[in-house]
């Protein structure tokens, strides 16, 4: 049974309704029809960086996620994901932070906060009609450095006016390795060191941490990939890991453009079909949000009680109660 705890955060007994008998359907598609709604900065209105928002369509107030995109990739390289998320309830604001060129990274930082502060006066008039935004209950996401630029966002490293109410970072990274830390180096390799008092939930990939071949580093190296990330989070965390898949396998089959192309060889891919990836993961996303913002938790229990449920293998999955 979920109770409100003394700091706003839902408390889940994980242990207590393990059965071999559940079940769950946050892996196949919800039960929402969503749109797509891409957003660019052409007036004084419009939000600091180009959007891709997709919204369920159905009349409802929904919780909102930002998800911030990985390193020189593109917000519509993760449609599918997105989309499978948002089907279950959530709107999705995915900002193009960057172009072709990077910042640095606390510029990054920077950005995805003015995307935050822009939410309270823009988000709304975006929004298909009879859908509105609850933006009390708000989510932080990031994939690959967009990863680690979510926990520093979280962190504090940039002012928002509003407050995230959960944290998923999708195979975060930190740098290049532990002595080339990417700024803002927020990595201090102190179990639970994280400055956060919200849940944070922490999906690697077992293949992240590998070369693709003997010239390509990792793309998600040791030390400073989704493994230092979880232990340095604070109760309650998550860490589950498809461990048959690699660090770009949630995004769209064939993305389009350079970009895109790109993206299906820098990194060591698994062997497995994309869509069963995209699935878990957004699945995943699914139960925490829906136990953290929402206070449904059966979903989130089964999978952590019950790891086979899930479309691809996930070891380990392991998590610290509150």
């Amino acid at each position: 049974m979920a109770v409100l705890a003394a700091k706003g955060i839902i408390k889940i007994d994980l242990k207590t309704t393990a059965s071999s008998g559940s079940s769950t359907s946050v892996f196949e598609t919800g039960g929402l029809s969503v749109s797509s709604i891409h957003v660019d900065t052409s007036n004084i209105s419009s939000p600091p960086k180009p959007l891709l928002i997709i919204s369920p369509t159905d009349e409802g107030t929904y919780p909102v996620l930002l998800f911030l995109h990985g390193f020189e990739l593109r917000n519509i390289f993760y449609t599918q994901i997105l989309r499978h998320i948002s089907s279950f309830g959530f709107i999705v604001v995915a900002p193009q932070l960057y172009g072709l060129i990077p910042p640095s990274g606390i510029k990054e930082v920077r950005s995805a906060a003015a995307v935050t502060n822009w939410l309270s006066s823009g988000l709304q008039s975006m929004l298909p009609e009879k859908v509105k935004a609850d933006l009390q209950k708000l989510a932080l996401a990031g994939h690959s450095r967009g990863g680690k630029a979510a926990f520093a966002l979280a962190l504090g490293y940039a002012e928002t006016s509003l407050k995230f109410s959960a944290l998923v970072g999708l195979d975060p990274v930190g740098g290049k390795g532990k002595c080339c830390q990417t700024d803002p180096k927020i990595l201090t390799f102190l179990p639970h060191s994280f400055n956060l008092t919200i849940p944070v939930c922490v999906i690697g990939t077992g293949l992240g941490g590998e070369q693709r071949n003997c010239i390509k580093c990792p793309c998600a190296p040791d030390g400073v990939n989704h493994v230092e990330f979880y232990s340095e989070s604070k109760p309650p965390c998550y860490h589950l890991v498809t461990s048959d898949y690699g660090h770009m396998d949630m995004l769209d089959d064939n993305p389009p453009g350079f970009r895109g192309v790109i993206s299906g060889y820098t990194c060591k891919n698994g062997n497995g079909p994309r869509d069963a990836m995209r699935k878990c993961v957004g699945g995943i996303f699914v139960a925490f949000l829906k136990a953290y913002l929402d206070g449904e938790t059966a979903d989130l229990k089964a999978i952590v009680n019950e790891p086979d449920l899930a479309p691809v293998k996930l070891d380990p999955v392991e998590f610290i109660e509150s």
